[in-house]
């Protein structure tokens, strides 16, 4: 008995440390009365200080794959900053949609909608967040509305395939009957419809600030594209590792050699390092000057705070929260495939929202695949694209519920527009909730 309450005390403090820690971390990041980089990683060594996870296993929670994407693309979208690309496709696209700050609002979205679903959203984001600054600047409007709307619009296109958003690949890896098109023709079809209205919903909220006066918008109309590209040669070679990258991404998880027993050897993070090692070597093989300053352009501060979250993230995976939360969502449905399917829809949603996903979705997977080995006669299909649905579409909730939300603010720093996280949360969780509330209808109406 006396041993039995020593042990249910022990795991108690742990338990209390991890949520403790975890809280008044979150806490912080959410005032930004601290820097949310610094704010991160000293919660994770509380995590490890306080014994709630040792420092190996808080090595192991670290999504290396992710922190490698991100390196890969930030080197390489540095790089194709320098050729003027920006500022070409910026005037580009006002020309053609004629200088109206609504109809740039909806072709951006739909262009980074589009990207995300074959690229990884992160990607994308950091390819086209420059360019609402361009844009922004030569009308002489906020750069806000088209922010946001690129941000909801990468969520909501990474989740129409299997490759845009990583709880997608990570389902597909594990339930192999799900393959590329099996995504796309059960997930494109609610992402288009959620899409038009997000973007309609993003047009009138900021309704005034997307003005512009005439004459800004003659001017852009009338700005000239040449000399807009200050190096072609190095654009070209951007443009090739570009496309390396790309084709990495769109096939790696097809290749054999890359694959063993079902699981990949060669994951996103890979594909981007190697993009930007190609470029590395045919820009710069001997200039360490121009080495170090493309190093210099990489979001240090954004990594670091990614690795802080993971650790504070795996402190609360090793306690057994995260799984004991999903495990009682699922126990109180009573094996009703509805209810089930609800549940883990809106869980996923929310949860996703203010934590990282990728954790929540590796705990539910395997939680789901017991469920349908446990009840035999359970269509586990539909709680696959549920948990697809909300896990990928939560993380427009707030400002850390999805990398590319956190990158996307990151480089909006850099330019000079602070997004609190009240500032963003207040216009993105009810855009969020509707577009989870468009899936509930979705997922009723055609599969229970």
């Amino acid at each position: 008995m006396g041993e039995a309450y020593h042990t249910f005390c022990t795991m108690s403090y742990y338990v209390c440390a991890a949520l403790v820690i975890f809280l008044a971390t979150y806490g912080f990041i959410v005032s930004e009365k601290v820097n949310r980089t610094v704010i991160a990683l000293v919660g994770a060594v509380l995590m490890i200080l306080a014994g709630v996870i040792g420092q190996v296993e808080a090595i192991h929670h670290i999504d290396f794959n992710t922190l490698a994407l991100l390196i890969g693309m930030m080197v390489q979208v540095y790089v194709l900053s320098k050729t003027g690309l920006f500022d070409y496709l910026a005037i580009w696209v006002a020309r053609k949609t004629k200088g109206h700050p609504v109809s740039l609002l909806f072709a951006l979205m739909l262009l980074v909608a589009v990207c995300s679903g074959f690229l990884d959203n992160v990607t994308t984001v950091l390819l086209t967040i420059p360019i609402a600054f361009s844009l922004a600047k030569d009308l002489r409007i906020s750069p806000l509305p088209f922010v946001i709307g690129q941000i909801l619009a990468s969520n909501i296109g990474g989740t129409a395939t299997m490759i845009g958003d990583p709880p997608n690949i990570m389902i597909a890896s594990k339930v192999k009957e799900l393959d590329f098109m099996a995504f796309i023709n059960n997930l494109a079809a609610p992402c288009v419809l959620i899409l038009v209205i997000t973007a309609l919903l993003v047009a009138l909220i900021y309704r005034k600030e997307l003005r512009c006066e005439e004459q800004d918008r003659l001017r852009v109309m009338h700005m000239s594209l040449e000399g807009r590209i200050k190096d072609r040669g190095l654009l070209a070679k951007c443009l090739t590792s570009l496309a390396v990258t790309i084709l990495l991404f769109c096939t790696h998880s097809q290749i054999p050699m890359w694959l063993k027993d079902g699981e990949l050897l060669v994951e996103s993070g890979a594909c981007a390092m190697t993009g930007a090692a190609l470029l590395l070597l045919i820009t710069m093989p001997r200039d360490e000057h121009r080495m170090e300053q493309t190093l210099k352009g990489v979001e240090w501060g954004t990594i670091f705070f990614f690795a802080g979250l993971f650790v504070l993230v795996g402190g609360l995976q090793e306690q057994g929260i995260i799984k004991a939360l999903a495990q009682w969502s699922i126990d109180v449905t009573g094996g009703d495939q509805t209810l089930t399917t609800m549940v883990v829809l809106w869980l996923s949603a929310i949860m996703s929202a203010f934590v990282d996903n990728i954790p929540f979705v590796a705990t539910m997977i395997p939680l789901i695949q017991d469920m349908g080995t446990l009840q035999p006669d359970l269509n586990l299909e539909p709680l696959w694209w549920a948990l697809a649905l909300g896990a990928c579409l939560g993380g427009n909730g707030t400002a850390i519920g999805a990398s590319a939300n956190v990158v996307s603010l990151a480089i909006s720093r850099a330019h000079g527009l602070d997004i609190s996280f009240f500032g963003f949360m207040k216009v993105a969780f009810g855009l969020m909730l509707l577009s989870v509330a468009m899936s509930m209808f979705y997922l009723l109406l055609f599969y229970l």
